[in-house]
């Protein structure tokens, strides 16, 4: 997709986002979304596109670093419960308690019994949120390997993508087959009628971030909220003193 269509078509895509926005915040709905996949899959570029043009008091982004010893030590989903919306407030995950299905597993970061008792878990505290009025989409980035390296390669040789390729990158793609078997059963138990899984073709950022943020307006019943007509008042001529700043430290006007 030519960079020119996709900037008309997310624009008009963002724009319905205000809308479902506004229509959260005036009903009190908790609205949670899942972004699960591969390292560099496209999950931080939909988010953004997403939260681009939105509130930060209504939209914010979970994304849980490393647990501490004490979430250690917690019931598992302790920590990710703690980041749940409160009424008028969207939370989107990057990453979720889905780490303990991939990662986790993958890495040795938890037990076989852990692992079995997640992907029993899993499903009844998804019904769970569900029931006390949580509205819950999942969504998983898929990407070839190919893309990926590419993706990969691109990090390393950019300053300002730098920071994103970690040590982890590296492990998680010499286990490439391990977390395509995680995946496989993390669907098998989690992929239900009450919470189901839709899958992104992340191969091409671009369709992929449309494509995920269609099909997510498209599962919402969301209605467009009339902003109130607002009359800008008038300034009264004793109300300006911006004259006085020129008496405190200025920032140069380097770039004119």
């Amino acid at each position: 997709m030519k960079k020119e269509d996709y900037t008309k078509e997310l624009k008009a895509l963002q724009v319905e986002l205000v809308y479902l926005q506004e229509w959260v915040k005036a009903k009190g709905i908790k609205l949670v979304v899942i972004f699960e996949g591969r390292d560099a899959a496209g999950k931080g570029g939909v988010i953004k596109a997403i939260t681009d043009k939105l509130n930060p008091r209504v939209v914010r982004v979970a994304a849980l670093g490393k647990p501490s010893d004490k979430e250690r030590h917690q019931w598992y989903f302790q920590r990710y419960v703690e980041q749940l919306p409160a009424a008028g407030e969207i939370v989107l995950f990057d990453r979720s308690w889905y780490n303990r299905a991939g990662v986790e597993k993958v890495m040795g970061f938890c037990s076989d019994e852990e692992y079995r008792d997640f992907l029993l878990d899993c499903p009844e505290f998804e019904r769970m949120l569900q029931r006390s009025g949580i509205v819950l989409l999942k969504y998983w980035f898929a990407i070839s390997e190919k893309v990926q390296e590419k993706r990969f390669l691109s990090r390393l040789n950019n300053l300002v993508k730098r920071w994103k390729f970690s040590d982890m990158d590296l492990v998680s793609r010499s286990h490439w087959a391990e977390y395509s078997i995680c995946r496989d059963k993390m669907f098998a138990h989690t992929d239900t009628e009450d919470c189901p899984w839709y899958v992104v073709d992340g191969d091409h950022k671009r369709t992929a971030r449309l494509n995920c943020i269609s099909h997510l307006l498209s599962q919402l019943p969301y209605e467009k909220i009339a902003f109130p007509k607002v009359k800008l008042p008038k300034l009264m001529e004793e109300d300006s003193h911006e004259h006085g700043l020129s008496a405190y430290r200025q920032v140069p006007q380097k770039y004119k």
